[in-house]
């Protein structure tokens, strides 16, 4: 089954690397034009010549900060385009000791990884419903099933992510418009390559903790947002799709015990 994106307009944040640039890039194959942002303008233009910039408008916007999100859908809203579909990508990720994990850093991570979801829905969705409806996916991460220490702010935020997902359905369901939640576990970004080329036993180690022997690739992420957004999915919402190879499924190995 092909999936297909044709004549929708689709706005991801966090799009300017990692699983945002695999999400773009798969939306881009399926036919969509794209409104890109991320806090990070200069590297988003960079990446999104390589989606075509014939369907690609790129914008900086920190979604940590409501003004900027409150601004961006009211140029969208003025200039009477539609947006038919939105991933929530866009987050952060801070690792600290437990007892030790500093103010400041929880309420980024809230504002970042959480607020940021929920008023983005919001704009899109009261953009959406003076359409015909449309589809949101909102990237969580396997850390809400089971995860790790140092991380428990981390997993809180996208835990709430799952739960106000499912909610949400039920509020723009009657709008025509589906909401799911894209749960990806360790991924082949930019970041986790480098480690891995530095460190070929740790990829070993990374490549048994999975199912399949191997972890996912930002394009095998993207792939599975497109699915979500497109009509293929027509019958999903209120739903969590968890894409990592199989990792969130095993209790432990028996060789990491020893």
């Amino acid at each position: 089954m092909s999936v297909s994106l044709e004549g929708k307009r689709i706005m991801i944040t966090g799009a300017a690397a990692g699983i945002g640039l695999g999400i773009a890039r798969a939306c881009a194959n399926a036919g969509a034009s794209l409104i890109v942002s991320d806090i990070n303008h200069e590297r988003l233009v960079e990446a999104s010549r390589t989606l075509g910039a014939d369907r690609v408008h790129a914008v900086k916007l920190d979604v940590g900060v409501p003004e900027d999100i409150r601004t961006f859908f009211e140029t969208l809203g003025s200039d009477t385009k539609r947006i038919d579909g939105v991933v929530n990508n866009a987050g952060i990720t801070i690792e600290a000791d437990f007892l030790e994990f500093d103010a400041d850093d929880l309420e980024r991570l809230w504002a970042t990884n959480l607020r940021s979801v929920f008023l983005i829905c919001q704009q899109a969705a009261r953009l959406m419903q003076r359409h015909s409806g449309g589809a949101i996916v909102n990237i969580a991460s396997n850390h809400t099933g089971a995860s790790v220490p140092g991380y428990e702010m981390y997993a809180a935020t996208k835990g709430g992510i799952t739960a106000m997902t499912r909610a949400m359905c039920w509020s723009l369901g009657p709008h025509g418009i589906r909401v799911n939640v894209l749960s990806p576990g360790l991924t082949r970004t930019e970041s986790v390559a480098r480690i891995a080329e530095q460190r070929p036993e740790l990829a070993e180690r990374f490549g048994a903790m999975h199912a399949s022997g191997r972890y996912a690739s930002v394009d095998e992420i993207g792939e599975a947002a497109a699915f979500l957004l497109s009509d293929a999915a027509a019958a999903i919402t209120g739903a969590e799709i968890v894409a990592d190879h199989g990792l969130s499924a095993l209790l432990a190995r028996s060789e990491d015990l020893l």
